[in-house]
């Protein structure tokens, strides 16, 4: 699956709008950011949105299990990563560098 998080602010909310017309692009929040998912890859077509180039090289705030495969003045394409599994991080046990000892 293609994950993209981008920060819920105005600046943003014209791509995330044209990234949610595409039928096979979800588009949700998580906190303060957009999370846009697909089990296909998700293109976003630049000049669609009606971004400037300063918003739009600085709108992705984070992928999972993703990676981007064009990031350009014409489009924005994520990609799954290929065999990349997502697995959901283990909270139960304190990362090592946390533990206190004293």
């Amino acid at each position: 699956m293609t994950t993209l998080f981008m920060l819920d602010v105005p600046e943003n909310t014209p791509i995330v709008a044209v990234a949610d017309e595409a039928a096979t692009v979800t588009v949700d929040r998580v906190g303060p950011y957009f999370r846009l998912t697909s089990d296909e890859e998700i293109v976003i077509d630049r000049r669609a949105t009606g971004c400037r180039h300063a918003v739009w090289y600085s709108s992705i705030a984070g992928l999972l299990a993703s990676s981007i495969a064009q990031w350009d003045k014409d489009a924005l394409r994520v990609q799954p990563t290929a065999g990349h599994e997502e697995v959901a991080p283990d909270h139960s046990q304190p990362d090592a560098e946390w533990v206190d000892a004293g």
